[in-house]
């Protein structure tokens, strides 16, 4: 059997999160259009017949402004040292940018103090992209490193999804012993995940400026037989931004409420009671005890 661990790596927004998933074959990660969506390292473990890929889903990496930020990168390149297989992913749909040569440049700093087994460069969204486009975008690539191989991929759509899987087991080495069991899909409590789910909810039905400045804190998380009670706060920077998430008449946070707590209910198989606050935080992404608190500190 073989295993190893791979890092799936990219700047913001070019469908990391979403690749996770396919290849965990479950919802482990929450996915939105919106940029650093990901905050923190998520581990996910895709079963095969061949072995196991622990996949690691990694924060875009961008140019920090906040504590958050610089975090979230530090997190994403500790995780590439520490990795056998790299995947680098860029948007089919946009051109090269200085943003993916970032991502590059880390992984050719990375690959001169450790070897990996394989780096695999995916160009997403491939099933949007027409094949005159994409020929010209490989072309672009190759010459920016010595890829293992350039594979257009949707992981939407499931395009070159299980070759992709076939060729990662074709780089990787027998390991003996598997790590984890058939039914460990990844490392997050049930907990956190609830409070990722909060926050896919509100990104989804909220307007562009608020990705950033939103965060979601789990004050109670009580199972028992017949039910089980969350209470969450939302943390938010501004009185302005507050209101958008609460909406007219509160129904914008009820609807938040009512799809969190039906996904939650669905992923965890219990019966979910959830009540949610809204609370201003001004400059909470620059709090080191906050930060902690909503499980983002180093």
């Amino acid at each position: 059997m073989k295993s190893g661990q791979l890092a799936i790596l990219g700047r913001p927004n070019v469908g990391k999160s979403t690749l996770l998933n396919a290849l965990v074959r479950e919802k482990v990660a929450i996915v939105s259009d919106k940029p650093q969506t990901t905050r923190m390292p998520i581990l996910g473990v895709g079963h095969y017949p061949e072995g196991q890929l622990i996949l690691i889903d990694t924060p875009g990496l961008h140019t920090p402004h906040h504590r958050l930020n610089a975090q979230m990168v530090q997190s994403a390149l500790g995780i590439l040292t520490e990795s056998d297989v790299v995947y680098v992913l860029v948007d089919g749909q946009v051109p090269p940018g200085p943003g993916d040569q970032f991502v590059i440049d880390q992984v050719i700093q990375a690959n001169t103090d450790r070897s990996f087994q394989a780096v695999f460069l995916l160009i997403t969204k491939a099933d949007l992209v027409a094949k005159s486009r994409l020929l010209p975008l490989i072309e672009a690539f190759k010459t920016r490193y010595p890829w293992t191989e350039i594979v257009p991929i949707s992981a939407k759509t499931g395009v070159n999804v299980s070759r992709l899987v076939e060729l990662t087991f074709a780089c990787l080495q027998d390991s003996g012993p598997l790590l984890y069991e058939e039914d460990f899909l990844t490392n997050q409590s049930m907990r956190q995940m609830a409070g990722e789910i909060i926050r896919e909810k509100v990104l989804a039905s909220t307007h562009a400026e608020l990705p950033y400045a939103v965060g979601v804190f789990i004050e109670q998380f009580e199972e028992t037989k017949k039910i089980t009670n969350i209470l969450a706060t939302i943390l938010v920077e501004k009185d302005s931004q507050k209101g958008i998430i609460i909406g007219k008449s509160g129904r914008r946070l009820k609807e938040v409420g009512q799809l969190a707590r039906e996904e939650m209910e669905q992923l965890f198989g219990m019966k979910i009671y959830l009540e949610m606050w809204v609370k201003v935080q001004a400059g909470w992404r620059d709090n080191p005890r906050i930060l902690t608190d909503l499980g983002y500190g180093m």
